[in-house]
Formats: structure tokens, sequence, C-alpha cells
């Protein structure tokens, strides 16, 4: 056999295979890879459409978070104005507290005051009395002169006020 005819046989079986494979083959692989290229656009664009809704919702919890932490300032604020009336109203009730006693303090001290006033005068006119008595060498009848005496208590009282 010639080398000539080997070759043109060999070409012959090689685009009769050729033929074969694009006539019955090739269809197949195309598909094939169509449907490939679509699985991966597909993937693609799902992936792109995540990338989207990460980047959403990574705004949307930034802005959550910008809520709470204004709302937890808000409530910070609100815990220490309350604080600061509940403070401000015990020092006023502490106030009034020490004004009531305060008074007390005073009505008492000028109760003793006047009991001592008291004794003071009922004193002194004991003394008057002995003094008068002394000067006049006589005994003095208390309860014969109460009126006298009453008198003489009640001014000075008016003198020492």
């Amino acid at each position: 056999m010639d080398i000539n005819l080997t070759f043109i046989i060999q070409g012959l079986a090689f685009f009769a295979v050729a033929w074969l494979v694009m006539k019955y083959g090739w269809p197949h692989i195309m598909a094939a890879i169509e449907e490939r290229q679509r699985k991966i656009a597909e993937g693609l664009a799902a992936a792109d459409n995540a990338q989207k809704n990460l980047a959403q919702a990574e705004e949307k919890v930034a802005d959550e978070l910008k809520a709470a932490r204004a709302k937890a300032n808000e409530i910070i604020e609100q815990a220490h104005q309350r604080a600061n009336q509940i403070v401000d109203a015990a020092k006023a009730e502490a106030i009034a507290e020490g004004d009531r006693q305060k008074a007390l303090v005073e009505a008492e001290i000028a109760a003793s005051a006047n009991r001592a006033r008291e004794d003071l005068r009922r004193q002194v006119s004991s003394l008057a009395v002995a003094g008068a008595e002394k000067l006049l060498r006589r005994e003095i009848d208390a309860n014969a002169h109460k009126a006298l005496l009453d008198e003489l208590a009640s001014e000075l009282a008016g003198k020492a006020a």
C-alpha cells in the first residue's frame, strides 16, 4: 500500500469520526457546557445577592445597635435624673425634719426659760417677803397677803420681760 492512500483513508476515517462526534456527541457536550455555564452564572448571581443581603443586614444591625445604644443612654439618663430627684427629695425631707426638730427644741427651751423665770419670781418674792419680815421684825402671814404677793410677782414679771 501506498503512503498516500493510507493518509487518505486515515483522513477519511478522521473526518467520519469528527462528523459522527459533531452529529451525535457535540450537542450533548455543548448542552452540558451550557448547563454548567448556567449553573455557574446562577451561583454567581446568588453569591452577589447574598453579598447585597449581607450588606443590608449589616446596615440593619448597625442601625439597630445605634437605636439600642440611644435607648440605653436615654434609660441611663432617666435613671440619673430619678436618682437626683430622690437625693433632692431626701435633702428636702432632712431639712424639713431638722427644722421641725429645731422648732421642738426651741419650744422646749422657751418652756424651760419660762419655768425658770417663774421659779425665779417665786424665789424673789419669797426673798422679798423674808426681807420685809426682817425689816419689820414681825411675822407676815403669806396666806393673808397672797394678793399682795401676786401683785409683786406680776410686777417682777413685767420688769423681767
